[in-house]
């Protein structure tokens, strides 16, 4: 089932604008975080407290058909605001390229968090920055298609 309902965009000028660019040249455009060269994927799930459709643009951590989203907010001490989207409802279309597709995520554990969490290292070393900076655990959501 599509993830349908009034868009609300990002409060964050830059991400709004990447999204909207990524989305509107398929995926060409607006591909990579900022100047960096690491590309991304956007994400659009449901708001758990508003029930408005949410977008949000993370690394691009794949393997095998499957991705990482990692809910590190910088190292901040709490979640991001999305990490409470996704565990109130898993169901996500993730846009890599030309068009979304339909996705369920879980949060991993053990040793399939790790095997996740040194792929996303290896995309994004400040990961690791992150990491030192914060007492809790960073999640690590899969999404597996659906």
């Amino acid at each position: 089932m599509a993830i349908s309902g009034e868009y609300k965009p990002s409060t964050w000028d830059w991400v709004a604008q990447q999204i909207e660019t990524y989305e509107a040249s398929g995926g060409t455009e607006g591909n990579t975080l900022r100047d960096s060269g690491i590309p991304i994927i956007v994400v659009t799930m449901m708001g758990h407290k508003s029930g408005n459709v949410r977008k949000i643009a993370l690394m691009r951590v794949e393997h095998e058909g499957e991705y990482a989203l990692v809910a590190s907010k910088g190292g901040a001490p709490e979640n991001p605001a999305w990490y409470y989207n996704l565990v109130a409802d898993p169901n996500v279309a993730i846009q890599d390229g030309p068009a979304p597709k339909e996705y369920m995520v879980e949060i991993v554990e053990g040793d399939e968090r790790e095997q996740w969490w040194e792929r996303s290292v290896a995309v994004f070393p400040t990961y690791a920055e992150y990491k030192a900076k914060t007492d809790r655990q960073i999640p690590v959501f899969v999404a597996r298609p659906k």
